[in-house]
């Protein structure tokens, strides 16, 4: 007999090789054997496809079967190929039958009965199926997923005895089943608006920190944010998603393989929001920077084009921690084993908070800090460096006085034991607005974007001297800036980068001494005290 050949594709990092899966019947002994590197659970996949073809009412073939998994050198893995293993053996017995050049993908991990189960990555295969014109069959739980990358040429089936009858439809007529796009008209690839998100405002007081937010997210800067326990470090730092555009289509489906790679299916909801991630102190190397048997994405991948919030900054592990310097550096990480190598993309923006010493209290005008400074200075040292001159701004987040938190509570002025009508739902006196700060951020984005192609963080050296004129004034401030703090050459960039950063917000062309003194200030170290 023949060989019959159902069309899949495997999982390698970001992208989705082509795998065919072949199943050929052969005289002699009943057996079945799978070959082409599959994985355990691919290999065990023989006895689910066994019981779902019998529970499904179809013959299990009882001849000598061999499944090959094309291209035999690379690795299969998951359960992904129950299904076009089964599809195998029904058309290689005769049970089903396919037209010539039937360009149908297959995915779907079988139940004992014949039930077709989600299986996790095949976002990254619709979009690859879609580049190459190819159809897809896919279980129904993973319609949202595929329905963002390829609607038009896609189909769902909840068993196996349905992916059939389908399949041989498609071969056979043409296009009798009913596509994704049709069965499920409310997913769309990319929503109107993004989900409502923490308003800046919300937050009160902390001027510096909000303004040092506003600088970030309008060139991509990182942030060290310094302050006493209770201060807002951690609120402040989950209002930045908020402050940044959506993601663009290209951007959006870059995020969506990235999290497609690491297990997790992208989310319809929320398909253009920036991410934001926050592993915790405790998070391994691997688990940051990925890895493992099969490469997958780590926490700086999974913030790609978002934002990696690293709380707790000197309690990471050194290597942690140290491993975040190439990716700030291009935006992408490479990992290596011994029989592979893969580049992920990691262009994530990152912000951290720290506490100013190991009590927390250091500067603090009401609690006095009880560490040594031999303790302080061993916890200072766990950020090396190099770290520190890859992030562009280090802010003092001061406690806030008492008066003002109950200010902000509606509890500072009260007449006859209720708040004044004029108080009544004022958060703060100096609240921001935050449509009007989005404006501002997007307005000097799109300045940059148009004469520099990129972000003042993401600019080279030779693009930073293009776009970045300084003026009279501004030239001598740098001049004696270099001289007093003996900047690096690094030092210098990220200084200018930022500098042009904050003369885009003032819709200046040139960088005045301003922007600079701006710049630097943000920029200082914090010193022991």
């Amino acid at each position: 007999m023949g060989v019959a050949r159902i069309l899949s594709r495997a999982e390698l990092g970001l992208a989705a090789p082509p795998v065919q899966v072949e199943a050929h019947l052969a005289n002699g002994l009943p057996a079945f054997t799978i070959v082409g590197l599959p994985a355990p659970v691919v290999r065990e996949s023989r006895e689910r496809v066994r019981a779902a073809l019998t529970n499904s009412g179809f013959d299990f073939p009882q001849r000598r079967i061999t499944v090959n998994l094309a291209p035999v050198e690379l690795a299969k893995h998951g359960g992904r190929f129950d299904l076009p293993i089964a599809l195998g053996l029904l058309v290689a017995s005769g049970q089903l039958s396919l037209q010539a050049g039937n360009a149908v993908e297959c995915y779907g991990e079988l139940g004992l009965d014949g039930e077709l189960r989600a299986v996790a990555g095949l976002f990254l295969a619709a979009v690859h199926a879609g580049r190459d014109g190819h159809a897809m069959l896919v279980p129904r739980a993973n319609v949202p997923e595929v329905a963002l990358a390829a609607p038009a040429a896609a189909y769902a089936a909840a068993s196996l005895r349905e992916a059939a009858q389908l399949l041989q439809g498609l071969g056979q007529y043409g296009s009798l089943a009913t596509p994704i796009a049709a069965l499920h008209p409310a997913v769309s690839p990319l929503p109107k608006a993004m989900s409502a998100a923490a308003r800046l405002s919300d937050v009160v007081g902390q001027q510096q920190a909000k303004r040092a937010l506003q600088i970030a997210a309008s060139g991509a800067h990182g942030v060290l944010l310094i302050g006493p326990p209770g201060s807002g470090k951690s609120m402040l730092a989950a209002r930045l998603p908020g402050l940044l555009p959506a993601l663009s289509r290209e951007e959006a489906f870059e995020v969506a393989a990235v999290r497609a790679a690491a297990g997790l299916s992208p989310e319809p909801v929320h398909f253009v929001e920036r991410p934001f991630r926050s592993p915790h102190h405790t998070s391994s190397a691997q688990a940051m920077v990925g890895g493992g048997p099969l490469l997958r994405p780590g926490e700086i991948s999974l913030a790609h084009h978002g934002v990696l919030f690293l709380d707790e900054l000197p309690e990471f592990d050194r290597r942690v921690l140290e491993a975040l310097r190439e990716p700030l550096e291009n935006g992408r990480i490479g990992l290596a084993r011994a029989a592979r190598r893969l580049e992920l993309p990691a262009r994530f923006q990152l912000i951290a908070a720290m506490n100013p010493c190991p009590c927390g209290y250091l500067g603090d005008p009401s609690i006095d800090c009880r560490c040594s400074r031999t303790r302080l200075e061993q916890y200072r040292q766990r950020l090396s460096g190099p770290l520190l001159d890859r992030i562009d701004m280090r802010v003092r987040v001061e406690r806030l006085p008492t008066s003002d938190l109950l200010q902000a509570a509606g509890a500072s002025t009260v007449t006859g034991g209720a708040p004044r009508e004029a108080d009544a739902g004022r958060s703060a006196p100096d609240a921001l607005s935050d449509a009007a700060l989005q404006r501002s951020i997007e307005a000097a984005r799109r300045w940059r974007l148009v004469r520099s192609g990129a972000l003042s963080a993401h600019l080279s050296a030779a693009e930073l001297r293009d776009c970045c004129q300084l003026s009279v004034a501004a030239v001598g401030l740098l001049r004696q800036s270099c001289q007093r703090w003996a900047l690096s050459g690094r030092g210098v960039q990220r200084l200018l980068a930022l500098s042009r950063t904050i003369a885009d917000l003032a819709a200046s062309e040139p960088v005045e001494a301003a922007h600079l003194a701006e710049a630097l200030q943000l920029r200082r170290t914090f010193e022991l005290q």
